[in-house]
């Protein structure tokens, strides 16, 4: 279901450093993180996530949500913007 909200998703942020960025700037409805992604790096993100009271949504695969935003590499994080 969480590979589909991005898939449908008219624009996202790929990766943990322009996911940030955009946290910051509050135009972030909801995050997508992959649990299989190293905890060190998905924790910056989480912990901006929490302090913005932006939804946190994990789903299992860095690959498969790399597919679903249209990239050949994993992605950690996505970030589903207004």
């Amino acid at each position: 279901m969480s590979y589909e909200k991005v898939l449908q998703a008219s624009k996202i942020v790929i990766g943990t450093k322009q996911t940030v960025k955009v946290l910051k700037d509050g135009i972030v409805k909801e995050l997508v993180v992959a649990s299989d992604a190293e905890p060190k790096i998905t924790a910056v993100v989480v912990k901006q996530a929490l302090e913005s009271s932006v939804p946190i949504i994990y789903v299992d695969s860095m690959k498969k949500l790399g597919r679903a935003c249209g990239i050949e590499v994993g992605a950690s994080s996505v970030a589903i913007i207004f």
